[in-house]
């Protein structure tokens, strides 16, 4: 019980009923990946090509989700946190969801001489030095050899984590807690680890003539962005079930809005980084890769991303109103959501086409595809348990959280 709220917590007022829309999840996600599945194989017949570059778009979309819900876990556990309690099951069914895209790399798997043509093409590594020089480490069977490492680190944490927080609602075992607070700091480390690499692997060598040592730091920063956003738009629509509407105040609402403005800013530092030095430094096998992206259409998109990603929001979610106000931070959640997908699309797809930023159709089908089975997965999780960690041992400050 809170000493601020008397909110008494007990399993019947945080589970999802039956009836509500949020319990139809699971399946509003299958109708949407059935749909998406269908009009892919329609229009993905015709254009092979551009199926498997829409796809990876979508995929490393909603990968970057779950990876940011499995660092969001793994922190609050590392730090401590007790703010964050009442939202932390939702990062952790979105964490869950992990396991479901080594299911959905099979595509990947199937395009990977469309996507990766440049460094499966034995001719044209032996004609470039630069490939050369890389083909230790850009070959076929240490690609699958790394991917089978990211995904089973992925899903031995986000597994361990998420069981390990679930038992603790019946057991109410406090040694968990600790168990998990040790468990988070090598965590951490081998998130790191494998988000940077994979990274590189399924996305920076699309372009193996490009390089970059911050590119890991950039697609970190975007899903931790996109993961506090993600949070913001679940907390409210979960915000009127039993007694939710009762635990999730103003006040959490307001530090979720803080980090994902904290956040945008760390992602514009980073992109900016990024591309300044390499601008500096002016060498035509690294200006190359923004060479594309600064001309025609693509020029109008990278504007898009300065202004939609940093400049608009930045000075919206700046203000202490608009985080304490839960429909402009609903909203604004949603437009971070919105232009993250831009962003990682902005990664992507010009290494297919570089003169054109339309978007296709197969863009739309992917994304219900992918995001069908992503929702459908963690809808799955969330009615399979209570909505909130029950017997945390961290819930009564969370219950009586007040920023300062």
């Amino acid at each position: 019980m809170s000493s601020k709220n008397h909110t008494t917590v007990d399993a019947a007022s945080f589970t999802l009923p039956a009836s509500h829309l949020m319990a139809k999840l699971p399946a509003i996600g299958l109708v949407l990946f059935a749909i998406g599945l269908l009009g892919s194989f329609v229009f993905g017949m015709k254009e092979k090509e551009q199926f498997f570059f829409s796809y990876h778009v979508s995929f490393m979309y909603f990968l970057s989700l779950a990876l940011g819900g499995l660092f969001f876990v793994i922190v609050q556990f590392a730090t401590r946190a007790g703010w964050s309690v009442l939202v932390r099951r939702f990062a952790e069914n979105i964490m869950g969801t992990l396991p479901v895209f080594a299911l959905l790399f099979i595509p990947i798997i199937a395009g990977m001489h469309t996507l990766f043509h440049h460094w499966l093409d034995r001719d044209a590594v032996l004609a470039s030095h630069a490939l050369t020089q890389k083909s230790a480490y850009l070959n076929l069977p240490f690609f699958f050899v790394r991917a089978g490492i990211y995904f089973g680190v992925w899903f031995i944490l986000s597994r361990v984590f998420l069981k390990a927080s679930v038992a603790q609602d019946k057991s109410g075992d406090l040694g968990i807690t600790r168990r998990l607070q040790k468990l988070s700091y090598p965590s951490i480390a081998l998130f790191a680890f494998t988000l940077t690499f994979a990274c590189f692997d399924w996305i920076m060598s699309l372009d193996p003539h490009w390089s970059s040592t911050m590119f890991g730091v950039y697609y970190f920063a975007g899903s931790v962005v996109a993961i506090y956003a993600l949070l913001i738009v679940l907390g409210r629509l979960y915000g009127g079930i039993g007694a939710m509407s009762k635990v999730i105040t103003t006040e959490h609402r307001h530090d979720l809005g803080k980090l994902m403005f904290g956040h945008l800013v760390f992602w514009t530092y980073i992109a900016f980084s990024q591309f300044f030095l390499i601008w500096y430094a002016n060498m035509p096998e690294e200006t190359a890769w923004y060479g594309i992206r600064t001309k025609g259409e693509w020029l109008n998109i990278s504007i898009l991303l300065a202004m939609g990603h940093f400049i608009v929001p930045f000075f919206f979610v700046l203000s202490r109103h608009v985080k304490r106000n839960g429909i402009a931070l609903f909203l604004a959640a949603i437009w971070m959501l919105i232009i993250h997908y831009v962003d990682i699309y902005w990664l992507i797809m010009p290494n297919y086409k570089a003169e054109s930023a339309a978007f296709h159709v197969l863009d739309l089908t992917t994304l219900l595809t992918v995001g069908g089975l992503f929702i459908a997965t963690f809808g799955w999780l969330s009615a399979r348990s209570a909505l909130i960690p029950l017997k945390d041992p961290r819930l009564p400050e969370s219950l009586s959280f007040e920023n300062m």
